[in-house]
């Protein structure tokens, strides 16, 4: 059994759990019945037996066992939620009944402000009545009194509220939140706690829609203003948008599987919605909203569930890997508390960006293709054979210590094409100076900018199923909302702050992991590394060579780039790595070449 997933404890006598659906037949105080979805409880038995295995547990989740059965469900999460392992000291049912006699002994909820951490989120009703919804006040603001490390959690208030229409009573669902929110299992997390966070986890949205809903992407990307507004959402079509019956299925999930199967439903919606979207839309981000509110009229949530497990992504530990990168990439460029935020090709400065090579607009689409994490900084010219010659040697001395950075050529025919590439040029020296030992991460990609902008990614990248992930090794093993009115209004939002600098620790960030400090400086998440994965043939995984002779890019068949000393020369194929056409005429002659990396201000 996985060390990652949260285990059942069963009795020793027994081997299965019994839940017994009669034990929270009386849960339910806080629901409006008249807004409750009607089930259909008369297909559930009262006792249903939940295996030990947490794989037979994530099928029942999956498949709904516990649906139609209220009480049975409120059960489940009980279980469920009591597995969790948690930090040592966290909250529970009695704390909460010591917190709240002495905030609410003489006054009511609405004599107490709602905590900071809610500034500017909305909190969804759902099914709860009246005596509910002051429920769910009186729960968040406990909350902020027991964890003061918490400054921005716009997905608090929904798991709260959905937790509230099965607890038995206030206390119960207090001390659940915080099981939740004091999680401490390997590579999992529940919720967000954080504005840094918040937007690490929207870069990596934005990042998986890229590999996993390439239409999705593209079409947000082309027709919306600021394409990282509408990533940012993600969240909240979920615990905003989907109706009820869709999103309390979702949740059955999320319990056992953390936030990894929210990114799943996400970009189930995604690519969705592109299925059904008229191509011409004025307001890209209401028009999403609506067709998530409306799900039910295009899809069955267990068809939505269906395909959103159908979606291989990458492990747990993997996907820790990528939100860290992106969270030290946000910290890095001083992004720590809320503030307005830019589309990433808004690094591109239009007025002042000058190329031989590419335009400012051509330079914007390719920045926009690369990892968020980069395209947070504007780009900076590095190598230019108008400025430096035509000497690879040069070009090494110049790009050596930049990662990652863009390979840029114009052929005397004026075609345009080049390379992502994402690491240090320096490697090449650890592999003897042979041309044919390649170096790189799976995130390299190569692409087209004239006559026609086209990337080409890696191979594994585009079909899934050519690489399984690896084991890692036992050295490296680590031990507006649909339904309901709103609560309240949104809460008074201040003027932006000024950019505030990085912390000088990553420690500094409260309540979730950090990058190690000795990581090497914007260093590339390893999280599509080829070691992460068991590959048919290492003709999958030529991302860049080089040594005196020339640079090699993609190989297999055939070599995306072959570019000789002189710069002066080179050749293009079909290649394996990247499963590319030629990216030029085959053989071809330089006029120009560049290359370009993210300037860094924090050096």
């Amino acid at each position: 059994m996985s060390s990652d997933l949260p285990l059942i404890i069963v009795p020793e006598e027994e081997d299965d759990l019994d839940i017994n659906a009669t034990s929270y037949a009386d849960c339910g105080h806080f629901v409006d019945w008249d807004r409750y979805p009607t089930l259909n409880e008369g297909s559930c038995t009262l006792s249903v037996e939940i295996p030990q295995s947490v794989k037979d547990l994530k099928r029942m989740a999956r498949e709904g066992q516990w649906a139609n059965k209220r009480s049975l469900r409120a059960e489940a999460y009980n279980q469920i939620i009591k597995s969790i392992r948690c930090r040592l000291f966290t909250p529970d049912a009695t704390v909460y009944h010591d917190v709240s006699e002495r905030l609410f002994a003489h006054g009511g909820v609405h004599d107490h402000p709602m905590p900071d951490f809610l500034e500017g989120c909305l909190m969804p009703v759902y099914c709860l009545n009246a005596r509910g919804e002051t429920a769910v006040k009186k729960i968040l603001i406990c909350i902020g009194n027991q964890y003061p490390d918490i400054t921005y959690s716009p997905s608090l208030p929904a798991v709260v509220s959905l937790l509230l229409h099965f607890s038995e009573d206030e206390a119960e669902c207090f001390e659940r939140a915080c099981r939740l929110i004091s999680c401490v299992e390997t590579h999992k997390c529940y919720i967000d706690q954080s504005y840094l966070a918040y937007e690490a986890s929207s870069m990596t949205f934005g990042d998986l829609s890229k590999k996993y809903c390439q239409a999705g992407h593209k079409f947000i990307t082309s027709h919306a203003e600021n394409a990282i507004d509408i990533f940012s959402d993600w969240l909240m079509w979920i615990f905003g948008d989907l109706p009820f019956d869709y999103v309390i299925r979702v949740f059955d999930v999320f319990l056992l599987e953390g936030n990894k199967v929210l990114y799943r439903v996400a970009l189930a919606l995604l690519k969705q919605y592109r299925i059904h979207v008229d191509s011409d839309v004025q307001d890209l981000q209401t028009d999403i909203q609506c067709f998530v509110k409306n799900i039910a009229h295009h899809i069955s949530v267990e068809k939505l569930l269906e395909k959103a497990f159908s979606i291989r992504l990458f492990s747990h530990k993997e996907m820790w890997l990528l939100q860290m990168a992106n969270r030290k990439a946000l910290s890095q460029s001083g992004i720590t508390v809320m503030q307005p935020r830019q589309p990433a090709y808004m690094s591109v400065d239009m007025a002042n960006f000058s190329s031989e090579i590419v335009t400012a607009q051509e330079m914007r689409v390719v920045w926009s293709w690369i990892p968020s994490r980069f395209s947070l900084y504007p780009p900076v010219l590095l190598f230019s054979t108008m400025e430096h010659g035509y000497s690879l040697q040069r070009l090494y001395s110049q790009c050596e210590g930049s990662e990652p950075t863009i390979l840029f050529i114009k052929t005397t025919a004026n075609e345009v094409c080049g390379a992502f590439l994402s690491t240090d040029w320096s490697e090449r020296r650890k592999c003897c100076g042979q041309v044919a030992t390649f170096f790189g991460t799976g995130e390299c990609f190569v692409f087209t900018v004239r006559p026609e902008m086209e990337r080409f990614e890696w191979v594994v990248v585009k079909k899934p199923e050519m690489g399984m992930a690896a084991p890692p090794s036992p050295r490296s093993r680590p031990r507006s909302y649909s339904h309901g009115s709103r609560l309240a209004p949104p809460l008074h939002h201040p003027s932006p702050p000024k950019l505030s600098s990085a912390p000088s620790s990553p420690s500094q960030l409260s309540n979730f992991l950090a990058v190690p400090i000795e990581a090497a400086p914007a260093r590339l998440s390893p999280f599509l590394s080829v070691r992460h994965f068991q590959l048919p043939s290492k003709t999958a995984s030529m991302f860049m060579s080089g040594n005196n002779q020339g640079i090699i890019i993609g190989g297999g068949g055939g070599q995306a780039l072959n570019i000789d000393a002189d710069l002066n020369i080179g050749r293009t194929e079909h290649c394996e790595t990247f499963d590319n056409p030629p990216l030029c005429e085959e053989n071809f002659h330089i006029q120009h070449l560049e290359v370009w990396g993210c300037q860094d201000f924090g050096n």
